[in-house]
């Protein structure tokens, strides 16, 4: 597998949805979905019809990783205001910040893209891992578990200093 990024300084974005605090063993994204598609819609002020899956790790997630540590999931909308969103939904304030979006097509549930990422391209990249939120954008052309599903992944860096 060989992607490679495009490399961006994303502007502050605006997110409502709702979210759950989960680990890679115990995974538990589909209730989550499950619960936020059918409500979607009732988000005012949304800029698109793009879905954010927004992972928010704690401190040292990656350099102490454990499988079982929890992290933050969010199934989102982006807004232009949290000035009206209905108490039942959350809101993300995503700080600006530099990304390195992949573009993939495949299974959502092939991880092998997250290894090929955080493995192969980021080591050797002139980039490091910054603690910022990390996002999946998807899209019109995502199919959840379809092989020809699309979606942006955004994977947030910073340049390494020499």
């Amino acid at each position: 597998m060989l992607l490679r990024p495009s490399i961006f300084l994303s502007p502050p974005l605006l997110v409502a949805g709702l979210n759950i605090q989960l680990s890679l063993t115990q995974y538990t994204i589909a209730s989550l979905w499950q619960a936020f598609m059918p409500i979607r819609n009732s988000i005012p002020n949304t800029i698109s019809n793009n879905l954010f899956s927004v992972s928010v790790y704690p401190d040292l997630y990656f350099q102490q990783f454990n499988p079982a540590t929890p992290y933050t999931k969010w199934a989102a909308v982006q807004v232009d205001s949290f000035d009206t969103i209905p108490p039942a939904f959350q809101t993300l304030l995503i700080p600006e910040g530099l990304y390195a979006v992949f573009h993939y097509k495949g299974l959502s549930s092939d991880m092998s893209i997250f290894s090929y990422i955080f493995k192969e391209w980021l080591p050797y990249s002139g980039y490091a891992l910054d603690n910022r939120p990390h996002l999946e954008v998807l899209g019109e052309k995502y199919k959840n578990n379809s092989p020809d599903s699309e979606e942006d992944i955004w994977i947030p860096i910073k340049k390494v200093i020499d």
